[in-house]
């Protein structure tokens, strides 16, 4: 009997005539109407039953379940709602990409600090789960691109400080919902159970429901009440104790696949999602069984169910368990499945890459970038493998097209020139695999899989490459069957960080400071009460946090440098040289003790503020001028502003060539001229997100209900930074250098207003320099130089070829050399006067005579 055991006994439950049983087989509670049930249900415990015998009235696709889950739910008083990109991290800094429905809302509306965008809501959540990778095409369920239809309700005590309470439902209406839908379906709710599986994950937990059909989990229900509290009352499967929140979230999870593969009753959750693409491929990779060979697949296919790479220590094993149970060899077995296998993997990998490049991830080295170049390098492989004669594009652009995505253009494009990186890639690796196989061979060792990873992640060299290549040199691998999902764990995380730093107490208990630096950007001058004064010790000297009451000092933040100035009292004046946030608190960095209650005025350093106002409002014209020339895909990747110049650093594929980059500047240039008006607006965050998507994150992830936006042009970016009223205050903008800083990621480094004219000037003062010590017209300066520099590379192959033929006449003897003795042989001896290379030279030619 589980602490939660109480949390299972629903009055729905009860009304309903539910029997809770214990499973004969492997021992879960689970909960039926039928009182003659004495399994969970699910396999292995039971096999699928609804292959060949769809468990619906009514045959699906994906497209109509989908409407069905949908326009149920909001029949039922749901509102239906757009689904978010697959890359998370565009909302959210602790994860990648989207795996569940609920991470739609997370952290912010499962937290309280913001309301959901509507309440109970229904929405069909595209999502890619890596650690599924190697069970794809192999079990006949998995799937790593896949949409998770999920409904939710968030539910909070009266009276909590949340931005939302009262009760919407719970566990009754949740399970009644599930029972409504597969009653619509056309199920015999007899057949279906509900067993209790608690969850646990990111400090809460609760009780949760898999709901069974026919062998198959086709929803989780999951009551999200509990969190972490080593005093609290409920133990967990994590070892951990947990007590009640004074928040309830409905979280549940419907796999679209699943339920359209139900409907179908298929071989695989593949033939009913990728019909089309499989007989394409199997066309394509001469794929053709007799009817003999399609019953043994057929029949293998059902009991793939129990199959399960990550949970499964020899594959093998379990391969000739189903070998067994069909009566056929195991070799026969997987001569036959393997390429259909691959099929499948390549089918379901092509999906993930078009949501991956349709939501405008890049490939690279890191993040998400390389979770997409990991997929399509797997699948380029796998193509090859199966032989199918066809173009990596032309599959992932067959589902961009399915999906409905309008950048297809850019998705072909990106995949070609990843196909060429990786085909050199592999080239350059090969050799490094063949030394390591040498190595290994020697010692009598196995290729470990720690090394495989490494080969993976450093040249893109995929195991069974490997295998090959060891193979020739008489060294074995040891390449473990989730390979791929142990690369994916390496990279399949945000990297949040928390704030090392922790705050005095003193500063927990003073007020948010007042931020005037928005009011009017302009003002440098205001007044303030100092509240509190921390002195600290840093590098051997005293400095001073001040906190004011109010503020015209904008604290660093979002790649912006703080404002400098001073604060002066009647006595005294002192520095500041930093300005940092501390939650709601903004400290200033001083020089000296202004005194704790004095009145003090402020004065900010406004041509350093100007400046650096002209260069952030820069740097949204730089990326929306990017955009507007290489494509929606790119995205910023990070920036930083400064006085005499700042860099952006933008996701794109490709190296940028000096054409590409003066369009860039023209284009950002033009919107300068235009000298539009750049607005400042609050609206609420589910709002913004709904009108302009989640690039307008570009710059970070701000808390709260309503975030600040910034308009330049049509570029929309939320954004904390102080800025410029119009585009014509910039002035100009120049770049000044363009550099790939790693893969898939461009530096812009540029100038504006001011310092765009300083660098030119300091630009046409080494031109008129260099003009100088030519003795030429500044004009004539490039082909001077190539000139001196075609001269100078001449000159040193003459001056070569000149020592050269000293070092043979000299070689050569010419009879001035002086013969003696040296231990019973003749040597001449000569005096060689010349720098290292001419005595080297002669040294060479006179060994040779």
């Amino acid at each position: 009997m589980s602490d939660l055991e109480s949390e299972y006994r629903l009055d729905y439950f009860e009304e309903e005539g539910f029997d809770r049983t214990e499973c004969v087989e492997c021992g879960a509670h689970f909960w039926t109407r039928d009182p003659d049930r004495t399994t969970c249900g699910e396999p292995p415990c039971e096999d699928y039953q609804f292959i060949d015998d769809p468990g619906f009235d009514q045959e699906y696709s994906l497209e109509e379940m989908r409407e069905q889950f949908l326009s149920y739910f909001e029949e039922h008083g749901h509102e239906r709602l757009d689904p978010y990109p697959v890359a998370a991290n565009r909302w959210r800094d602790d994860v990648l990409l989207t795996q569940a429905s609920i991470y739609d809302f997370q952290p912010h509306v499962t937290s309280g600090q913001s309301p959901p965008p509507a309440n109970p809501l229904a929405v069909s959540q595209p999502c890619i789960r890596m650690q599924d990778i190697d069970n794809v095409g192999k079990t006949g369920r998995h799937t790593m691109a896949f949409e998770m239809m999920g409904h939710h309700a968030f539910n909070a005590d009266e009276g909590t400080d949340y931005a939302y309470e009262g009760e919407v439902y719970w566990k009754d209406e949740t399970v009644e919902y599930c029972e409504g839908l597969l009653e619509k379906m056309g199920v015999d709710l007899a057949d279906v159970t509900f067993i209790e599986d608690p969850w646990v994950g990111g400090g809460n937990a609760g009780p949760a429901f898999e709901v069974i059909y026919k062998g198959l989990e086709v929803a989780t229900l999951v009551f999200m009440s509990l969190e972490l509290d080593p005093d609290g009352e409920f133990e967990m499967k994590d070892g951990n104790t947990y007590s009640r929140m004074d928040r309830r979230v409905v979280d549940t999870g419907y796999g679209l696949e699943r339920w359209t593969w139900m409907s179908q009753g298929t071989a695989t959750v593949y033939e009913s999602i990728y019909p089309e693409m499989i007989d394409f491929l199997k066309e394509q990779a001469g794929i053709d069984y007799s009817e003999e060979e399609a019953e043994i697949v057929h029949r293998a296919a059902k009991l793939a169910g129990n199959l399960d790479i990550d949970e499964a220590e020899d594959i093998e094993a379990a391969r000739d368990n189903i070998a067994a149970k069909i009566g056929v060899d195991t070799g026969r077995l997987l001569d036959l499945v393997e390429p259909l296998e691959s099929i499948y993997a390549i089918a379901d990998h092509s999906r993930t890459m078009a949501y991956m490049f349709g939501d405008g991830i890049v490939p690279s080295n890191v993040g998400t970038g390389y979770l997409a170049r990991m997929v399509l390098r797997r699948t380029k492989r796998l193509v090859d493998e199966v032989g199918a004669d066809v173009p990596l594009d032309e599959l992932v652009d067959m589902q961009a097209e399915r999906l409905g995505y309008e950048n297809r253009d850019t998705v072909r494009s990106i995949v070609r020139s990843e196909v060429e990186k990786y085909a050199e890639t592999l080239e350059r690796g090969g050799r490094r695999v063949r030394q390591l196989a040498e190595e290994y061979a020697d010692r009598d060792e196995p290729i470990p899989a720690s090394e495989l990873i490494e080969l993976y992640d450093s040249h893109g060299i995929q195991p069974d490459m490997v295998a090959d290549i060891a193979g020739e040199v008489g060294a074995d691998v040891q390449a473990p069957d989730d390979f791929y999902s142990l690369v994916a764990e390496r990279h399949d995380s945000g990297g949040a960080l928390a704030d090392e730093e922790s705050a005095d107490e003193r500063l927990d208990d003073l007020p948010e400071t007042e931020a005037l630096y928005y009011d009017d950007p302009y003002r440098g001058e205001f007044e303030a009460v100092v509240l509190d004064v921390f002195e600290r010790e840093e590098g051997g000297e005293t400095v001073y946090d001040v906190v004011l009451d109010q503020t015209m000092f904008y604290p660093e933040g979002g790649g912006q440098p703080a404002d400098h100035g001073t604060l002066s009292t009647d006595d005294q004046s002192v520095d500041v040289v930093d300005v940092q946030k501390r939650d709601d608190v903004v400290l200033h960095r001083t020089t000296d003790d202004p005194g704790k209650g004095e009145f003090v005025r402020g004065q900010i350093d406004m041509e350093r503020r100007q400046r650096l106002m002209a260069h952030h409002t820069a740097t949204h014209v730089v990326v929306h001028a990017a955009r507007e020339v290489l494509g929606e895909h790119v995205r910023q990747a990070g920036a930083q502003k400064g006085t005499d110049s700042s860099r952006i650093d933008v996701k794109h594929y490709e190296r940028l060539d000096r054409e590409t980059v003066k369009r860039i500047e023209r284009v950002a240039n033009d919107i300068v001229r235009e000298n539009t008006s750049v607005q400042r607006e609050w609206p609420h965050r589910h709002e913004a997100e709904e009108k302009y998507g989640f690039d307008l994150y570009q710059g970070g992830i701000p808390a709260g209900e309503n975030i600040r936006l910034i308009h330049v042009a049509e570029d929309v970016q939320a954004c904390g930074g102080t800025h410029v009223n119009r585009t014509g205050e910039i002035g100009t903008i120049k770049i000044l250098n363009t550099e790939r800083v790693q893969d898939g990621v461009e530096r812009f480094t540029f100038a504006a207003g001011d310092a765009a004219v300083e660098h030119v000037q300091d630009l046409e003062d080494d031109l008129l320099a260099a003009a100088d010590t030519f003795d030429v017209a500044p004009e004539d300066v490039p082909e001077t130089a190539e000139r001196f520099f075609t001269e100078w590379k001449q000159r040193g192959k003459t001056i070569e070829d000149l020592k050269q033929q000293l070092a043979e006449a000299r070689a050569s003897g010419g009879g001035t050399g002086e013969e003696v003795d040296v231990a019973g042989t003749t040597a001449v001896v000569q005096r060689v006067d010349g720098d290292m290379d001419e005595l080297q030279a002669t040294a060479t030619r006179s060994s040779r005579t």
